[in-house]
C-alpha cells in the first residue's frame, strides 16, 4: 500500500492515547480457511470460519481501550458482514500470504492512527472475552513488541507493537519461537484463555465451547448439534 505523505494545513492534532488501540485481524475468505475442520465441520466449514470472525470482531470492538478494529480480507461478503459490525475493512493484496496481509494492515492503521498502539489478533478466537482481551492489552510493555502464544504454546494469537516499534510479524507454524527470537517479549498471563484459544480443529471447538463461545458460533455449533469438549480432568 502507498501511503503519501500530507502536510496539514491547520492544527495538528494531538497523539492518541496510550489506550486508543487498533487491532489488525486478518480473515482468509471462509470458503479457502479452515480446512483441518473439514473432517469435522464438513460443509458448514466455511459457516464456522466466517462465525469465528464474527465473534471475535464483534468481542474486539467490546474492548475497553481499542478505538478501532480492522478486518484485512479479499471476501467482500465476509468483509461487508464484518463492517456491519463496526469494523473498518482493509482490502488484502493478494499473493502476499498471511504475514504480508498484516504488515498491509498494519500500514493502514497507522494511517489512522499514527500514535496509537498497535496489535494483530487471530481471527478465529469465538470465545473471546473483552475484558481478558483488555488484560492482555494493559500488560503490553510501553517500548518494543510483546506476543500471547496460543493454547498449545507453539503459535501466537496476539503480536503488539507500542507506537514507533514495527509489528514485524512472522506469523505460521512455530511463531511463537520466532517471534520470541526476534525480541518481542512474551506476556505469561494467567486467566487469559479465551485470548489463547484458537480454533483449528474440532477439539478446538470444543474447548472453545466450553470456555462459553460469541453468538454467531453458538446458534451455529448448537445447530449442528456440537457440544463442549469436557474438563481435562474428566477425559
Amino acid at each position: 500500500m502507498t501511503q503519501d505523505t500530507v502536510r496539514p494545513s491547520g492544527a495538528v492534532a494531538p497523539p492518541a492515547p496510550a489506550s486508543d488501540w487498533s487491532l489488525v485481524l486478518p480473515l482468509k475468505p471462509p470458503a479457502l480457511a479452515k480446512t483441518r475442520l473439514a473432517p469435522f465441520a464438513g460443509a458448514h466449514r466455511s459457516d464456522l470460519a466466517l462465525c469465528f470472525a464474527l465473534d471475535t470482531v464483534a468481542a474486539a470492538l467490546a474492548t475497553p481501550g481499542v478505538a478501532r478494529v480492522l478486518v484485512v480480507t479479499r471476501d467482500a461478503a465476509a468483509g461487508a458482514r464484518l463492517a456491519a459490525l463496526g469494523a473498518a475493512v482493509v482490502a488484502d493484496e493478494p499473493g502476499g500470504g498471511l504475514n504480508h496481509a498484516l504488515a498491509h494492515g498494519a500500514a493502514a492503521a497507522l494511517a489512522l492512527a499514527p500514535n496509537a498502539p498497535l496489535a494483530t489478533l487471530s481471527a478465529d478466537l469465538p470465545a473471546l472475552r473483552p475484558a481478558e482481551l483488555a488484560r492482555v492489552l494493559a500488560a503490553v510493555p510501553s517500548t518494543g513488541r510483546a506476543f500471547l502464544a496460543d493454547t498449545p504454546g507453539l503459535g501466537t494469537t496476539l503480536l503488539a507493537c507500542a507506537p514507533g516499534s514495527p509489528l514485524a510479524p512472522a506469523f505460521g507454524d512455530g511463531s511463537r519461537e520466532r517471534h520470541a527470537a526476534g525480541g518481542a517479549r512474551e506476556l505469561r498471563l494467567a486467566g487469559v484463555d479465551s485470548v489463547r484459544r484458537d480454533v483449528d480443529t474440532g477439539a478446538d471447538l470444543g474447548e472453545a465451547l466450553a470456555l462459553g463461545v460469541g453468538p454467531h458460533t453458538a446458534a451455529l455449533s448448537a445447530r449442528l448439534g456440537y457440544s463442549p469438549a469436557p474438563p481435562a480432568a474428566q477425559r
